[in-house]
């Protein structure tokens, strides 16, 4: 396993991480759960990516169960949480106050109950998940910095933010004389980059800002798997909830990408999956690649991406951008 710093901090993340979105606490069983995150922890994954809005705080409640049985060390691990959506599921139009949303007190809330469910002191990163244009940013920014102050939080971060709210943050604690924000989550693959191959360039070098990607297999599109456009009912875009993500991923630009991208793989002699995590690990902006499994075969194949990453060498990756044909401009890579 690979270890890089989390941006400008001191923080070493391995550079494959295991998230838990659709999987702990709802589409797979405890002892699958299990056998993952021993696969995870003995393959050198130190960070557990996790949320309060993941199956309501089920998953985090799944993971330190687990982890508190697996008895692994607090010092060779590390675990996230994420606030913004709250545990009943987000309703703009029929939301308990205060549940929900990047205020002081759910902020504050939302921390405590993470570390409850997670069976830890410390939570040694902390998301605001999404953006809340009805707290102001002092606010959140104050609060994040008061939980690191007490020892709870490690490093705070953010999720799905665009570039310039991530900086009017950075700004507001350098003027208070606040913790800034560490780490920003963002969605990366080979078929959505625009933020982090374009948007946060200066990020990266101004305020030393690092990223943990997530979805890095475009929800399992790019490992080939629903090349026929008919996802089956056992994987991610099968799921009936995911309808929309469907819709949005299964178009046939997407798909005849993916196909191309498949002989590139097969000439390599690796996966599909193991080629678009490697293409994501290239990145040097990326701190850290999230993969999610339901299936202990999976997740071992994708540790092999690091194998991957020197096969990608000049040639192949110009051969790859004329596949993707969507490189932003000024690109980063």
């Amino acid at each position: 396993m690979e270890y890089r710093r989390l941006g400008g901090s001191g923080l070493k993340v391995s550079a494959l991480s295991f998230g838990t979105w659709v999987t702990f606490g709802q589409q797979i069983s405890d002892e699958v759960a299990e056998q993952l995150l021993i696969t995870a922890y003995e393959g050198g994954i130190n960070f557990f990516d996790n949320a309060e809005a993941y199956a309501g705080g089920k998953s985090e409640a799944v993971m330190g169960r687990l982890i508190e049985k697996l008895g692994w060390e607090r010092d060779t691990f590390l675990v996230s949480s994420k606030v913004f959506f709250g545990t009943r599921g987000f309703n703009p139009d029929n939301t308990i106050p205060n549940t929900v949303g990047l205020s002081r007190k759910h902020v504050i809330e939302a921390c405590h109950a993470a570390l409850r469910r997670l069976r830890v002191d410390y939570l040694d990163l902390y998301f605001c998940h999404r953006p809340d244009r009805d707290t102001p940013i002092e606010e959140t920014v104050r609060a994040m910095s008061d939980l690191i102050q007490q020892g709870k939080v490690l490093y705070w971060g953010t999720s799905e933010w665009q570039a310039w709210e991530i900086m009017e943050a950075y700004a507001v604690a350098r003027q208070y004389n606040l913790v800034p924000p560490t780490m920003e989550q963002p969605q990366y693959n080979m078929l959505h980059r625009q933020k982090v191959d374009h948007d946060f360039v200066k990020l990266y070098q101004d305020i030393g800002l690092g990223t943990t990607i997530w979805s890095p297999l475009a929800s399992g599109i790019l490992t080939g798997k629903y090349n026929d456009g008919l996802p089956a009912e056992d994987t991610r875009l099968g799921m009936e909830s995911l309808g929309w993500l469907k819709d949005k991923l299964l178009v046939d630009d997407n798909l005849n990408k993916v196909r191309a991208l498949g002989e590139v793989a097969g000439d390599l002699g690796i996966s599909q999956a193991a080629l678009s995590l490697a293409w994501c690990l290239k990145n040097p902006g990326v701190s850290t690649v999230i993969t999610g499994a339901s299936k202990v075969k999976h997740l071992s194949e994708n540790l092999k991406a690091l194998e991957a990453v020197e096969q990608l060498d000049d040639s192949t990756m110009d051969r790859i951008e004329e596949i993707l044909d969507n490189k932003p401009t000024s690109s980063f890579i």
